[in-house]
């Protein structure tokens, strides 16, 4: 296996070369991405609507075509998932990766054509492993197994031969039989739906496994580790697999995890790799172990155009270019790519941290949301369910802010809300799972995330004295019609101050 590892590191650093030159030639690069994208869909139901053909520069392009959301594009992905081609995108598309909802959908797909899978997520994998082996020239990961979790994995037929699962389904489904010599556990497991009985199952598989990488969302490896450990009575992760080396991650933020991780895995040369990709495209590695920035992918097939956050909801709001942005400002991510998306509006916020090469760091979403978990609980879940449980409790709601539960040594995570009603619940017990039940039903990764209490528990509701709200914001010294309370949150600030308050206040609970 040593000189198998070697073979494959050597591999991994020669594509050093090829990231080399997106650095150096940034503007070049995306220039030609954005052309060969309009080559690629020129013929196509879309290209033809905006007559790709006398497109010849950035601009003309901008100005012709809108900026999309998943809505918009929604008529023409359904008609693909029955089957129809070359509708968005000129070669066939025959899988759709099922993600996260939007306002308007429990879940949305995202077409994956060829180019998608080969040229950007395959390609994003591999680069993971050649910037960590060109960081690291004494890696050994090739000399054992890589672990990955993923989200559930069951994969769907929509019509004939066009399949949809999670991104992660899709992945594995497609991969080239070499690389599944490289995996742990089977697909047999792997591809397994029910998160209670695969945990159990990936952790005994996996157990006497040479493990040297792992990748996943941190909650998920937290649950694994956690079984793992309760079943072997090992103290930590390094006395089930010694050699482990590399943890990749992505998703949530990972700050509140490190000192977890640190604990499960008690080693100074421990390597953290922070990725940045989702069902519409890979975007971003952490390419230095001193800095969780990443480097803004620049050969992926994707062409990117960035939204100044003060143009947000702008009728038709100007975009810049990559050689038009500034580091520390915060713009909404705008993509083309080579599975069809055209101009779309992925839904997350970045800043640039640097120019040269450029390099990113993700600061939020374009609307309140909590993805702690990667539950993806957006304002209108939250809207929507709280109005549900009202209406069944008779409560009427004057404010009310929520934020993440972060694991702990015992138990899942959660969501914790503050509540000041105008009109209490009948119930409060039954209005919180009024609440919970809805958000499972309008958002599939929320209820994927509480399978069972596995990741997430039932939500815990304080219910507020009269005057809470006001008396914080006063506090801030934020009173008056421009500053709202912040309905959901990443991070437990604005909960934390607000409990702070109720020390002597009986009404709260």
């Amino acid at each position: 296996m040593t000189i198998v590892n070697s073979i494959f590191t050597w591999f991994m650093k020669k594509r050093m070369h090829q990231i080399e030159l997106f650095i150096k030639y940034p503007h070049d690069v995306q220039d030609e991405v954005f052309r060969n994208l309009l080559s690629g869909a020129r013929n196509t139901e879309w290209g033809k609507l905006y007559d790709y053909n006398s497109i010849h520069n950035q601009e003309q392009f901008k100005e012709r075509v809108p900026i999309q959301t998943y809505e918009t594009l929604k008529p023409y992905i359904e008609r693909m998932l029955n089957g129809e081609q070359n509708v968005l995108w000129g070669t066939e598309i025959q899988w759709f990766a099922k993600s996260s909802g939007t306002t308007n959908d429990r879940s949305k797909f995202i077409p994956v054509s060829k180019e998608s899978l080969e040229e950007c997520h395959y390609k994003g994998g591999k680069d993971m492993l050649s910037i960590y082996c060109n960081n690291r020239p004494d890696a050994q990961i090739f000399t054992g197994k890589s672990l990955a979790l993923g989200g559930s994995h069951q994969v769907n037929q929509a019509s004939g031969d066009i399949y949809y699962g999670d991104l992660s389904a899709v992945l594995i489904k497609n991969l080239p039989i070499w690389a599944e010599f490289y995996r742990t556990p089977d697909m047999s497991i792997t591809l397994m739906d029910n998160y209670e009985e695969k945990i159990e199952k990936m952790a005994r598989a996996t157990m006497d496994v040479n493990v040297t990488n792992i990748s996943g969302v941190p909650t998920w490896t937290v649950v694994l580790a956690k079984h793992l450990l309760e079943i072997t009575g090992k103290k930590n992760l390094l006395e089930v697999w010694p050699n482990l080396e590399l943890y990749i991650h992505g998703a949530v933020k990972f700050t509140p995890y490190k000192e977890q991780f640190r604990q499960l895995i008690p080693s100074g040369t421990m390597y953290y790799l922070e990725t940045y990709n989702a069902s519409e495209g890979f975007f971003g590695i952490q390419d230095q172990s001193d800095s969780d920035e990443m480097l803004l992918m620049l050969d992926y097939g994707i062409f990117y155009e960035f939204l100044p956050m003060e143009s947000f909801g702008q009728e038709n709001p100007k975009t810049l270019g990559l050689h038009e942005v500034e580091v520390n400002k915060n713009y909404a991510l705008i993509i083309s790519t080579n599975g069809g998306l055209w101009r779309y509006m992925i839904g997350d916020t970045i800043k640039f941290t640097s120019l040269s090469p450029y390099r990113i760091q993700i600061t939020g979403r374009t609307k309140h949301f909590i993805n702690a978990f990667g539950e993806e609980v957006i304002i209108d879940n939250a809207e929507n369910a709280l109005t549900k449980a009202c209406g069944e409790t008779g409560a009427i709601i004057k404010d009310y802010t929520a934020c993440p539960i972060y694991f702990n040594e015992n138990e899942a995570g959660g969501h914790e809300w503050i509540i000041e009603f105008e009109q209490h619940p009948s119930d409060i017990d039954r209005f919180t799972d009024i609440l919970d039940n809805t958000l499972r039903e309008i958002n599939s990764d929320y209820d994927a995330k509480r399978f069972k209490d596995m990741a997430l528990r039932r939500p815990l509701i304080h219910v507020a004295q009269e005057g809470t709200f006001y008396n914080w914001l006063k506090t801030k010294g934020k009173l008056g019609g421009q500053h709202k309370v912040p309905r959901l949150a990443n991070e437990r600030k604005y909960v934390e101050e607000i409990l702070a308050m109720r020390e002597g206040s009986p009404a709260f609970n």
